[in-house]
């Protein structure tokens, strides 16, 4: 076996002092953003007895951020490659904090569709140029690793704290809380980071181009758009247009990039098999996870009763899974292979959720623990690993705009997971029988039905949460099974492009 470690430090470039010092201000970046992220799903109850919004509504709510992100992030990272890393990630985490006290005190739920889309916007920034930043920050291929795995960690210990700290939160305050709770990270962010980031950019980067941005941004969210309504409501003429008009942009994004001096994206990246092969892992995993991630706090609460804390901790193993195996990825990927790391993490993640489809109302917590650990396991594995590849598949000068494909795969992958299998939960949870006199609400999410049931007869109200409950699983447990396929697909596509894939940087041939 051919050992694919190399002599430290390749680009002969000295180690940067203080390097780790500003690690640590990068992983607060992602904190910023993993919080954000998981809060929303155990606030979601409490949004729709507050709020009240439809159920396409709350769907919004949940992916309008995916959305707008996605059409984001790869001309946010081709702006940090030009006008700086740094100074686009502290603009953006102080936009990040200034939106979110929106975000707490939206009244409407068309106020906060709005807000959620804003904070899109400012998340654009955030996680390119983290990644960017790592790759001009460690030129080691071990320690970039280990850079990669404790920044996939954090971004993972953010995930377990979020539901936590938002549980907290939820018990003792209100839902607007869980927003507010960026704001002392973001400030530690920029204070801090002023002082420890080195600034990083292109040295010839061109000019941004500006057709090319929104080019990338119409077509992203007009297909997701169209996606989610077709998902949602079959296939009408607006639909139709949205999906045209999406697939035009995107193919005049291609065809201009290709004929620009400067591109915003070189699209020529997507020959090295290695870089696409990780990017098509990373958007299937998390189209396969996210549908899950997003109802499963609904679950947790509405139909086992849990409170919000507890709810919170139930969903810890997944975090502490992620974290232990995200610091040892680069070493087992070394030791073993890329491929075989990343397509038996994707093979474990398909297997776990293949075991949600066995879960019910009453299912106890040993099943759903155990699942959600290796659940854990196998996307730590797989996304720091992918994170690598992408990494060490291009140039410096192009780390922003590779890391901000890498995060576009992630987030249309979430905007297109919770479009797809949220609607399939949506469309089962629908059909349930309710008992006369029941509120057109309770058809709408679990949250209408339970606030419906607050206000029926106690006989009545228990026939129907116990008819949406039921229905609720059954949906949950049809996107689990789907969600298993779909990763399962994944390890075998990803087994297959990845094959002869090492952490080598391919600029340093060994």
């Amino acid at each position: 076996m051919t050992s694919t470690l190399r002599p430290a430090n390749p680009d002969g470039a000295v180690r940067r002092p203080g390097r780790w010092l500003a690690l640590s201000v990068l992983v607060l970046a992602v904190l910023l953003v993993a919080v954000d992220a998981t809060v929303l799903g155990l606030a979601t109850p409490y949004i729709s007895e507050d709020l009240a919004p439809s159920g396409t509504q709350l769907l919004w709510i949940g992916d309008v951020y995916s959305f707008v992100i996605a059409g984001l992030l790869v001309s946010m990272g081709s702006l940090g490659d030009r006008i700086g890393r740094k100074r686009i990630l502290l603009i953006g985490a102080t936009a990040f904090g200034a939106v979110s006290v929106l975000n707490a005190y939206a009244t409407t739920p068309e106020m906060l569709i709005l807000a959620r889309a804003l904070l899109g916007v400012a998340g654009a920034t955030l996680m390119p140029a983290t990644l960017a930043l790592i790759r001009n920050l460690f030129h080691d291929p071990r320690e970039r690793s280990l850079a990669i795995g404790i920044w996939g960690a954090t971004a993972s210990a953010g995930t377990a704290v979020g539901p936590i700290v938002g549980g907290f939160l939820l018990e003792h305050f209100w839902w607007g809380s869980v927003f507010l709770i960026n704001l002392p990270v973001m400030a530690v962010l920029v204070l801090v980071g002023i002082k420890l980031l080195p600034e990083s950019k292109n040295s010839s980067p061109g000019p941004w181009d500006l057709p090319s941005v929104l080019l990338s941004l119409v077509g992203m969210i007009a297909v997701v758009y169209a996606v989610k309504e077709a998902a949602t409501h079959g296939f009408g003429w607006q639909t139709v247009a949205a999906g045209l008009l999406g697939a035009a942009a995107l193919r005049g994004f291609v065809r201009r990039q290709f004929t620009l001096p400067a591109p915003l994206l070189d699209m020529r990246l997507f020959r090295n098999r290695g870089f696409s092969g990780a990017v098509l892992a990373d958007l299937l995993t998390i189209l396969g996870m996210s549908g899950l991630v997003f109802f499963l706090s609904q679950y947790l609460q509405l139909v086992q009763g849990r409170r919000p804390f507890e709810a919170g901790l139930a969903e810890l193993p997944a975090a502490i899974g992620a974290v232990a195996a995200g610091l040892v990825a680069g070493r087992a990927a070394r030791r073993y292979s890329v491929r075989a790391v990343v397509a038996g993490g994707l093979a474990a993640v398909g297997l776990a959720l293949g075991a949600l489809t066995l879960i019910g109302q009453h299912t106890g917590y040993p099943l759903l623990g155990t699942a959600l650990l290796v659940v854990g396991v196998g996307a730590g594995f797989s996304f720091t690993v992918t994170a690598d590849v992408i990494l060490a598949s291009v140039p410096k000068e192009q780390a922003g705009a590779a890391s901000a494909v890498s995060e576009t795969a992630y987030e249309l992958g979430a905007a297109l997971g919770i479009a797809l299998l949220g609607s399939i939960v949506t469309g089962v949870y629908k059909g349930f029988t309710a008992p006369p006199g029941t509120p057109e609400a309770a058809h709408e999410s679990l949250g209408g039905a339970v606030e419906a049931a607050a206000g029926l007869p106690a006989p009545t109200a228990d026939t129907l949460l116990e008819a949406a409950r039921q229905s609720f699983v059954e949906g949950l447990t049809l996107a689990s099974g789907i969600g298993a396929l779909v990763l399962l697909a994944a390890a075998g596509a990803a087994w297959f492009l990845l094959r002869h894939q090492t952490l080598e940087d391919p600029h340093h041939p060994t």
